[in-house]
C-alpha cells in the first residue's frame, strides 16, 4: 500500500564533534536570540541564550519517588543530583528530550531539565541551562503527551487535544493552550510541522494528517484498528495497529503510509503497544508478551521475535548493539538480535529480585549513544552499563529517593 560512565566514550567524541561545528555549520542561519556584538561574525552559529553549548552529550536522569513526591535530576556528566518540585503521586513520566512531564492525577507538571540536542542532521548541538520547575498542565495521569520543538500536544481520554507553545516553555512560561476541534483516537504527535492523529469513521479509525490549526490537510487512505504505541524516527513515525505498524513519512511536502506487517496472527496480549528505542536509532524494541520481545527495523521494514526470560524491560541503542532485556531475576541479558542468542548478562542489578516498585511500576531501561541505565527503586540506585563492553557495571549512583519513575533527557 502507498500513500506513500564513564564519560570517556563522551569525552572521546568531543574533538569530532568539535569538528563537526566548525565545518559543517559554517554559513547556516540561526533563529536563536543574539548577544550584543559589533558584528555578526561575534555570535557563534547555534547560540541560545542562557544556554552553554557543550562538544559531547550533556544527559540527565529525571527521577520521581510518587509516594514521597520527590523529585531528583541526575547530572550523568558531572554526577551532581540536583533536587526540584515534589510531585506525588505521578504514575508516568514522559520526555521529549529536554522536558519531563510528570503525570499525577490531579495534573502534570513540567519540569525543564536544562540539557538537550538539536540535530541538524550531519551535525548535533548539544546544550545545558539550569533546571528548573516550568509549572502544572491542567492534564490528568490519563493523558497523553507528545512533543516536537514547536508544540507540545495534550490529548484527554476523551480525545480532546490542546497545544502548548513549548517556546514558552522554555522560557519557564506556560501560557493558555490552542483547542483543536473534534475528537481523535490516541495520541495526536506532532511531526514535521503538523500532527498526525486517528478519526474514528464509521467504525473505523483513518489517519489524517492536521496543520497546527486542527485543519486536515491531508489523508493517507489507510486505517488502523486499535492504535497503540508510537515513537518518532528520523525515517519517520512508527504507529502501533493490530496487524503490525504504520511508517509513516513527510516526504516533498506529501504525506505518506506504509504498513510493517508482523507477517503472522499476533495475539492481542502479544502485540507491540509500547516502543522504547534510543532518540536518533531506527531499531524499536516492545514487549510481545512475558517472555519475548519485539525489534522493530525501520530501515528493513522487519520484525523479529526475540525469545527471553520473564521481560520486566527492553531497549536497544540499535545499529549492531545488543538487545538489553531486565528480566525478573533482577539482571540486565544482552541478546544478538539477529539470531536471538544470549551474549551477556549482569549481576542481579534490583535489591532482593524485586521487579516493581511503587503501585506495580517497572525500572526501565534508559538508552543513549555510549550507556545504558537501570533504576533500582528499592535500593534506591540508577546503575550505568556499558552495553559495548559485555554489559559492563561502568557506574552505580547512590540516591536519597527511590527512583520509581526514570526518563533520560539530552539525548
Amino acid at each position: 500500500m502507498t500513500v506513500r560512565r564513564n564519560v570517556s566514550p563522551w569525552a572521546s567524541a568531543a574533538l569530532v564533534l568539535t569538528a563537526l561545528l566548525t565545518t559543517s555549520c559554517a554559513g547556516e542561519k540561526s533563529n536563536a536570540a543574539r548577544p550584543a556584538a559589533s558584528s555578526p561574525s561575534a555570535v557563534p552559529h547555534g547560540y541560545v541564550e542562557g544556554a552553554q553549548e557543550a562538544a559531547e552529550q550533556q544527559a540527565r536522569l529525571l527521577l520521581n519517588d510518587p509516594d514521597s513526591g520527590s523529585t531528583r535530576i541526575l547530572d550523568l556528566v558531572t554526577g551532581k543530583v540536583h533536587r526540584t518540585a515534589q510531585v506525588k503521586g505521578a504514575v508516568r513520566l514522559g520526555t521529549d528530550g529536554r522536558f519531563g512531564y510528570l503525570q499525577a492525577p490531579g495534573g502534570t507538571h513540567v519540569l525543564d531539565s536544562g540539557a538537550w540536542m538539536v540535530d541538524h542532521g550531519d551535525h548535533v548541538h548539544y546544550y545545558s541551562a539550569a533546571t528548573r520547575d516550568v509549572g502544572e498542565l491542567p492534564a490528568s495521569s490519563r493523558a497523553q503527551v507528545r512533543s516536537d520543538v514547536a508544540v507540545t500536544a495534550v490529548t484527554d481520554e476523551n480525545g480532546r487535544t490542546v497545544l502548548y507553545d513549548r517556546s514558552r516553555l522554555e522560557k519557564g512560561e506556560i501560557t493558555s493552550p490552542q483547542t483543536l476541534p473534534g475528537t481523535y483516537t490516541g495520541a495526536v504527535v506532532p511531526y514535521e510541522e503538523h500532527l498526525l492523529a486517528f478519526e474514528n469513521k464509521g467504525g473505523t479509525t483513518e489517519l489524517v494528517v492536521l496543520d497546527r490549526k486542527g485543519e486536515r490537510v491531508a489523508s493517507p487512505d489507510v486505517t488502523c484498528e486499535e492504535p497503540r504505541g508510537d515513537a518518532v524516527t528520523r525515517r519517520g513515525v512508527i504507529l502501533g495497529c493490530v496487524g503490525g505498524a504504520l511508517l509513516v513519512r513527510a516526504q516533498d511536502g506529501a504525506f505518506t503510509a506504509e504498513e510493517i506487517p508482523y507477517g503472522r496472527d499476533v495475539p492481542a496480549q502479544e502485540r507491540a503497544t509500547a516502543f522504547r528505542h534510543r532518540p536518533g536509532s531506527d531499531t524499536l524494541t516492545a514487549p510481545a508478551g512475558d517472555d519475548a520481545v519485539w525489534v522493530l527495523d525501520v530501515a528493513e521494514r522487519t520484525w523479529k521475535r526475540v525469545d527471553t526470560g520473564p521481560v520486566v524491560a527492553a531497549n536497544t541503542a540499535g545499529e549492531g548493539s545488543p538487545l538489553l532485556v531486565l528480566e525478573n531475576d533482577g539482571s540486565v541479558h544482552g541478546y544478538d538480535i539477529a539470531t536471538g542468542k544470549q551474549t551477556a548478562r549482569t549481576k542481579s542489578l534490583l535489591t532482593e529480585g524485586k521487579r516493581a516498585g511503587a503501585g506495580g511500576r517497572s525500572p526501565l531501561i534508559e538508552v543513549d549513544r555510549s550507556r545504558a541505565y537501570v533504576n533500582d527503586p528499592e535500593g534506591k540506585k540508577v546503575f550505568e552499563i556499558d552495553y559495548n563492553d559485555g554489559l559492563r557495571i561502568a557506574r552505580s549512583f547512590d540516591l536519597d529517593v527511590k527512583p520509581v519513575l526514570m526518563a533520560e533527557t539530552g539525548r
